[in-house]
């Protein structure tokens, strides 16, 4: 427990038969209750699962131990959203005050675990997060994860409406009871843009989200994202997010105009991309160029306007923690 309150960890694994074990060994005191799944693995990540699961619950059952471990295998590999859907769908049942995820493949050290749990158990935020992209924390992390990572931040900023955080992808995180309650968990997505979505339905019912310094930790685990696939398959989805966020947010479960100011500008400035290029192809003149050139920036205004009225409006629902502890 911490503060109080009772605390889950779901560890979600896919073919982690050389990080699993460790990780479940090093699991935090603060921990009550631990939910392992092995999310369809073809190697041996399930029978480390269940070995070390019952050395653990030995400890715990004679009270030498804090933790219990709950190992839970799915048939099939659902990606790593549907495994943390699993885990929080067994902590929200089983009335846990706050849970958190923890990278199976020990990327989330323990002291790392503790940082974003103590957040929410503290009532400072509904939900937390790490950032691994201030200061040194950055450098140990590779140079095309950096440059991904930015990007996919710029997006999921515009998308989610959380616009002072960073580091989306990031898997250390916590979430409340409450939190969980006022999400319908079967509608989030189910792969690795699982962060990115959850970020938006939280905006999106006014839970504030606490962005955590944190170190990167590399090892030798190796990444499950095939990036062809990712990126192009995390844009479409912010998109349509990011779509759906301004329709509930803004317009049924309230009213702010920034909403049209999304959609005007979106449409002039596609009206006047479409202008130029026609223009340019049948080499009209520089008035009608002009006036495309014009309808375009007109567009980008009124997107930068929406832009600043949404930040405002999520000022208070983010709480930015970077201390110097992990520099």
């Amino acid at each position: 427990m911490l503060n109080g309150k009772t605390i889950a960890a779901v560890v979600p694994a896919y073919n982690e038969e050389p990080h699993i074990g460790a990780v479940i060994d090093t699991l935090p005191d603060c921990v009550d209750r631990a939910y392992v799944i092995d999310d369809g693995s073809t190697d041996g990540t399930w029978g480390e699962i269940q070995s070390h699961a019952e050395r653990v619950n030995e400890r715990h059952e004679t009270d030498d131990g804090p933790t219990e471990v709950v190992p839970i295998k799915h048939a099939e590999n659902r990606g790593v959203g549907g495994a943390i859907k699993t885990g929080y769908q067994h902590a929200y049942e089983d009335g846990m005050d706050v849970t958190a995820v923890i990278a199976g493949d020990g990327q989330s050290e323990p002291d790392i675990v503790e940082r974003m749990i103590a957040p929410v158990a503290e009532g400072r935020a509904d939900y937390s997060k790490g950032n691994r992209l201030l200061g040194r924390q950055r450098q140990q992390m590779p140079l095309f994860r950096q440059v991904g990572n930015f990007t996919l931040s710029l997006l999921t900023k515009i998308a989610s409406g959380y616009w002072k955080v960073m580091d989306p992808q990031n898997g250390s995180t916590a979430i409340s009871y409450e939190a969980l309650s006022r999400l319908d968990l079967d509608e989030l997505y189910e792969d690795f843009g699982f962060t990115n979505d959850l970020l938006v339905r939280l905006n999106a019912r006014g839970l504030t989200v606490a962005d955590v310094r944190r170190r990167a930790v590399y090892k030798d685990e190796t990444s499950h994202i095939r990036y062809k696939k990712f990126v192009p398959k995390v844009s479409a989805l912010l998109l349509r997010d990011f779509l759906w966020r301004l329709r509930v947010k803004y317009l049924v479960r309230d009213f702010h105009p920034l909403a049209f100011f999304y959609y005007i500008g979106a449409a002039t400035a596609g009206g006047g991309l479409l202008a130029g290029l026609k223009a340019t192809v049948d080499r009209d003149s520089g008035t009608s160029r002009g006036t495309a050139a014009l309808l375009f920036l007109l567009g980008w205004l009124f997107m930068l306007l929406a832009m600043v009225f949404d930040l405002n409006e999520n000022e208070e629902l983010q709480v930015l923690l970077y201390d110097e502890t992990d520099e």
